[in-house]
Parts: structure tokens; sequence; C-alpha cells
């Protein structure tokens, strides 16, 4: 028998709101308060983002070489979940925890804003330390937080990373190396990504339009989510996981995407259940020409195209490295009693579905997800594809008991 892996609880804030109930009922009705115009991130342009809108907590004096949007996301994240990891701190040892987080942009917004700065007075602020932009700055502030004295890192590898994170913790668990794991990640938006993107001229001019013939590119969003991973039966378990690497091109997927129907066949092989066992499919769905026509390709050859599936970056944007653990922290809250209904996040775009791809089965509002009992529970899936042809996908569930 496999060991159980629980996602016990979970901490999230993000552009659908600032805690997991909020989340859950904006992202079933398809809400996209979040998505905001911004002209303060590309030069002479204005642009969409998803932003987060809460008041964050600030970090205490102690914690001033750290102070930075990234580490304010992941403190509002983890005071969510507080209670249960003091819990099994005291119950295992700060030795026993480990934390593994997903990253890509890190405190960098602080570094610009040090660098421009430091353009006009020819010194860095006084206030800006190197610890708040490092890639490892939120793993080791958190880390040191909590007093964890354990394994504590940090994957950086786009927008696979917090998924990847996921993935660690239950390798942690099988391997006894911890009891338990805190696990998720976290991103900010700044101009070193948007920037960066727009040159790559894939930044959409408007809420991006997944699987539309219309798509334009993509929106860039912030947020973090954290879980609480443990060695328990019950509850929403991380049921399979499946990776692997194209190595076709440094931006661009492999267009038939042999590499992300591997990872989804992997996860399904991995969870023992077959294709029809998914309830739901969160897609990467970024709204790039490229991933969307090979998302498909792959969903279709795998899933078929009944399989209900849409893409939830045009409610938060595309949180880059807190996007795998953003994602699969929607089909955590899916699978809550708070969502008696059974209802799944809708596909909000156009309608106007490019028929160059093959045939998906694209969310409508009010659907619900439904199962029969020989399947033995509710799974759903969630896929994160990263530059480099990095990818993963992810089957969480709830079996019956």
């Amino acid at each position: 028998m496999k060991m159980p892996i629980r996602l016990s609880a979970l901490g999230m804030v993000c552009p659908l709101g600032n805690d997991p109930q909020t989340i859950l009922q904006s992202l079933i009705t398809g809400s996209q308060q979040g998505m905001q115009a911004r002209d303060d991130f590309i030069p002479e342009k204005s642009v969409i983002v998803g932003a987060v809108q809460a008041t964050l907590p600030k970090l205490d004096k102690k914690w001033q070489h750290y102070q930075c949007r990234n580490n304010q996301l992941l403190l509002t994240a983890y005071q969510q979940i507080a209670d249960q990891v003091e819990t099994y701190i005291k119950q295992y040892g700060p030795e026993r925890v480990g934390l593994v987080l997903g990253t890509s942009t890190s405190g960098i917004d602080e570094g610009e804003e040090a660098a421009s700065y430091k353009l006009q007075h020819q010194q860095f602020p006084a206030t800006y330390h190197y610890l708040q932009q490092e890639i490892g700055g939120s793993t080791e502030f958190l880390a040191n937080y909590l007093g964890l004295e354990g394994v504590a890192y940090t994957i950086s590898t786009a927008c696979s990373s917090s998924a990847k994170a996921l993935a660690s913790a239950r390798q942690l668990l099988h391997s006894g190396i911890c009891d338990v794991v805190i696990a998720g990640g976290v991103d900010t938006l700044c101009r070193l990504t948007l920037n960066g993107f727009d040159s790559l001229e894939s930044v959409s001019d408007s809420i991006c339009n997944p699987f539309s013939e219309n798509r334009n590119g993509i929106n860039i969003g912030e947020g973090a989510a954290l879980f609480v991973v443990t060695r328990e039966l019950g509850g929403i378990q991380l049921m399979g996981v499946g990776e692997s690497s194209d190595a076709y091109h440094m931006s661009a997927p492999h267009p038939t995407g042999q590499g992300a129907e591997q990872a989804m066949q992997q996860a399904l092989t991995d969870a023992q259940l077959p294709p029809e066992a998914i309830a739901y499919i969160n897609l990467h769905g970024t709204a790039t020409k490229q991933n969307d026509a090979m998302e498909a390709q792959a969903v279709s050859r795998v899933c078929g195209s009944h399989t209900p599936c849409s893409s939830t970056k045009p409610l938060t944007g595309h949180a880059l490295g807190a996007a795998g653990a953003l994602e699969i922290g929607f089909c955590w809250l899916l699978l809550t009693d708070h969502n008696q209904q059974q209802l799944l996040p809708p596909q909000v775009w156009d309608n106007c579905y490019d028929q160059e791809l093959p045939s998906i089965a694209l969310v409508k509002l009010g659907e619900q997800f439904t199962q029969a009992a020989a399947i033995g529970g509710n799974y759903l899936m969630s896929n994160s594809f990263a530059f480099g042809g990095n990818n993963i996908s992810v089957v969480i569930g709830k079996p019956y008991e």
C-alpha cells in the first residue's frame, strides 16, 4: 500500500482574495476582481496584471533584512496555517519539520527600487539588503521566523517551481527525512518579469483569453500558497505526481505536447488511477499560441474530449513560481466541504474556441463535478508547464471513506 500523503491545511492569498474561503467563492463564480490595469511596470505602456489587494503585515524590526512584498505575501499565507504548524513543531520538534518553497522573482521588486535609488543618490537606500531579493531569501526568512532546524530549500524552475515543491515534500516524507513539510510558493509582481515577457511579445493587451482563436498572450499575477503536508490517512490526499522535461527549447514547449502528455500520464500511473477518474483539470492555460496548442493536444490524448477543464489565469494572472501551488490550492478548495455544490471554476473568456485545436471540455459557469462511486472518490489534476519544457502534473483527491 502506498504511503498516504495528506494535504492537511492550506494558507493562501492571491488576486481572488485574502483567505481560502473568499478565494473559493471568487473562483467558482469566475470573479476577475483582482485583474487591473497598471502603468508602473512597462515604460509607456498600460498592462493588465493580477494583483493582491490585501493589506499585508509588516515584518518586525528583527526581520528587516527580509522586508519585501514577497515575504509579506508569504507571511499572510503562513498566518492562516500557523496554529497547525506550531502544533506539529511541538509534536515532532523543529528539526523534523521541513520547508520547501518555489519562487521565480523572490523580492526582486525591492532590488529594482534600490537600484533606481542608487542611480539617483549614488548609494543604496539604508533599508536595502540583498536578502530581500535573494532567490532563497523567502525560505530562509520563514525557516528562521519559525525556528526550524531541519531541511529548508528553494526550488526555482519557472512556472513549475511550487508544484515541484509539493513533489519534493512528498519525497522528504517518503524518505523519512521529515515528519511534516510546509510546501508551496510565492511570487510578486515586478518590472523584471513583465518587461521580460513583453520583450518576447507574450503579454496580452487585455485580460488573457486561453484557448480562444483570439488569444494573444499572458497576464502576470502574484500570490502565495502554503500547504501543511503530512503522512496521514483521510482528508485530501496528494495522489500522484508526474514530471518530465521536453529539452526542446529554452522558452517554448514541444509543439505536440510530448512532455506535457508524459507528465500527465505519469501522474495518473503514480496515482493508480485511469484517466476517467479525473473529474477536473486545472490547465496551465497561459493563453499564448504555442502553450495552449500543445496543452490541448496533450489533454485530448490523455483524458479525451469530455473531462471538464479550465484555465484560472484569466482570474489571477500567471503567478509564475507561485502558480503551481496556487492552482493545486484551487483544486484543494474545490474538494473541501465549503464547496458543497461541487462547483467548478468556469472558463472566463470570449467563447471563441480555436478550431485548429483538438476539442477539450472547457467548464461553463455553474458546472459541477461528479464521479461514479466505483472510482472511489473525487480526483482532480493540475498542470504546470514551464520554460525549458520543465513539466509537472499533480493529482490530488478525496477518496471515499
